[in-house]
C-alpha cells in the first residue's frame, strides 16, 4: 500500500472514530432516516458541513506551518492530549454503554425546520470545530505533502457514516439500540484514538 493510500486510510479511520460517537447529530439523523423524512437533504448538510470544516482545517494547518512552526508544534500537542483524553473517555463509555434514543413517531418534520435544526445541530456545536478544523488538521498536517489524501478520507468516512446512519436507519435501529454495540463501537475508538494520539505525539518528540 502506497504512502498516500495509507494516509488516506488514517484519515477514514480517525474521521469515523470522531463521528461515531452518540451525539445530538447522529440522533437527528437517525430520527429522520427512521420517519423517512427529508433524509437526502440531512446526509447532504452534515456531509457537505464536514468536508468544508475539514478542508479549511488542512488548509489553515498548511498556513500556519509555513509561517508559524511553533504554533504547529502547540497544535500537535494540544492535539495529541485531546486524542488520549478521547480515547479515555471512549473507553469509560465502553465500560457504561448507552443507546441513542428516537422517537420514530410524530407529526411529520417541515423541510425548513429539518434544514434549519440540522444546521445547528452541525454549526453551532463547539465540539464539531474541534474535532474537524483543530484536531483533524493538525493530524492530516503530520502527513506531510500526503495531507490531502489523510483529509479526502475523512471526509469519505463522513460520507460513508451519515449516509449509512440516514439510509440504513430502519436496519440499523435494532443494533444501536442495543448497549452492547456502542459497548464494542467505543472500544475500538478508544484504541484507534489511544494509537493516533501516540503517533502524533511522537511526530513532535
Amino acid at each position: 500500500m502506497t504512502t498516500g493510500l495509507l494516509a488516506a486510510a488514517a484519515g477514514l479511520g480517525m474521521g469515523l472514530s470522531l463521528i461515531v460517537a452518540i451525539g445530538a447529530q447522529n440522533a437527528f439523523v437517525l430520527r429522520q432516516g427512521l420517519r423517512l423524512e427529508h433524509v437526502g437533504v440531512v446526509v447532504a448538510i452534515c456531509a457537505a458541513s464536514d468536508a468544508v470544516l475539514i478542508v479549511a482545517g488542512v488548509a489553515g494547518n498548511s498556513w500556519l506551518s509555513a509561517r508559524l512552526p511553533d504554533a504547529i508544534t502547540a497544535i500537535r500537542l494540544g492535539g495529541a492530549a485531546f486524542l488520549l483524553g478521547y480515547a479515555v473517555l471512549a473507553a469509560r463509555r465502553a465500560l457504561r454503554p448507552a443507546s441513542i434514543a428516537v422517537d420514530a413517531a410524530g407529526a411529520r418534520t417541515a423541510l425548513l425546520a429539518a434544514v434549519a435544526a440540522c444546521l445547528a445541530l452541525t454549526w453551532l456545536n463547539p465540539h464539531v470545530y474541534l474535532d474537524t478544523v483543530l484536531l483533524l488538521g493538525s493530524v492530516a498536517d503530520s502527513h506531510g505533502a500526503h495531507r490531502w489524501e489523510f483529509a479526502g478520507g475523512a471526509v469519505l468516512g463522513s460520507v460513508l457514516w451519515f449516509a449509512a446512519l440516514g439510509y440504513g436507519a430502519r436496519l440499523l435501529r435494532p443494533l444501536f439500540a442495543r448497549p452492547a454495540a456502542w459497548r464494542v463501537l467505543d472500544a475500538l475508538i478508544a484504541v484507534v484514538m489511544a494509537l493516533l494520539g501516540l503517533g502524533l505525539l511522537s511526530s513532535v518528540l
